[in-house]
């Protein structure tokens, strides 16, 4: 069948002095390094959201719920357009031409054919956003322990923090393992948004060979089976995590 023919991969790109499996090799790199970055800021900011929303301080809970219901409620395609094409208008003059003239050509990496400001923008757009929706899964996870966890640990003469940090969030973490799987799934499948702005991931690379090559069945077959495998790969160690840290008798969220 001519429509499944893939040797065409190993032919020689017109740029980049690479072959087009070497685009798609690409592609899969910068898909990996968007979304572990974006993971960082996302789970870092999101733990902290998570737990100021739990605590009984508002000037810590209200903040932290408007970000929440700002970040989840604005499409993710348009703040992706607002962090690349807005907030250089937004910051001082020197700055944001810094950002959109001189910093595009920093990156020197020979794979990378698009700029630092275009791979930055992406993963602070992912990472704020998912930051978002971590946020209500730590909050979740907190609020699914028993009260009588937090008022065993102040009665004990811990602090608020130190029930926190000894308590509550070793409890927690455990068992918000699965859905944290799905977020950083969800995270690894939306760095595809990260196209529009210029960002070679997977998903570009794939548009870009079709658009040279007219291959589009074996192009989208291997990039949908590369997103399959990565996918099923994070799935499988992240059961292995959930069995080595799950805590006996506790079977489920919010069991006792």
């Amino acid at each position: 069948m001519d429509w499944l023919n893939f040797a065409f991969f190993l032919e020689k790109a017109p740029s980049g002095g690479m072959t087009y499996l070497g685009w798609l090799a690409s592609g899969v790199l910068w898909t990996l390094i968007v979304s572990i970055c974006a993971w960082v800021i996302a789970f870092s900011l999101g733990a902290v959201l998570g737990v100021m929303r739990t605590t009984p301080i508002k000037w810590l809970s209200v903040p932290a719920t408007i970000y929440v219901d700002i970040f989840r409620n604005i499409p993710l395609l348009v703040q992706m357009f607002l962090w690349y094409f807005v907030m250089p208008e937004l910051i001082p003059t020197a700055m944001g031409d810094w950002l959109k003239q001189t910093y595009p050509y920093l990156l020197t990496l020979p794979f990378a054919q698009f700029s630092l400001w275009e791979f930055t923008a992406a993963v602070i757009c992912l990472g704020l956003y998912t930051a978002s929706r971590v946020a209500e899964q730590v909050r979740s996870g907190i609020q699914s322990l028993p009260r009588g966890q937090t008022n065993a640990g102040l009665a004990m003469g811990f602090t608020l923090p130190q029930v926190y940090r000894h308590v509550l969030l070793p409890m927690a973490f455990r068992l918000i393992i699965p859905p944290m799987t799905s977020e950083f799934l969800t995270i690894f499948k939306n760095s595809s948004t990260a196209l529009v702005i210029g960002v070679l991931e997977l998903t570009a690379q794939a548009r870009q060979i079709n658009e040279y090559t007219f291959q589009t069945f074996p192009t989208f077959i291997v990039a949908t089976a590369v997103y399959i495998v990565i996918t099923m790969t994070v799935i499988f160690c992240m059961r292995l995590l959930e069995k080595r840290v799950a805590v006996p008798g506790y079977v489920s969220q919010g069991g006792h």
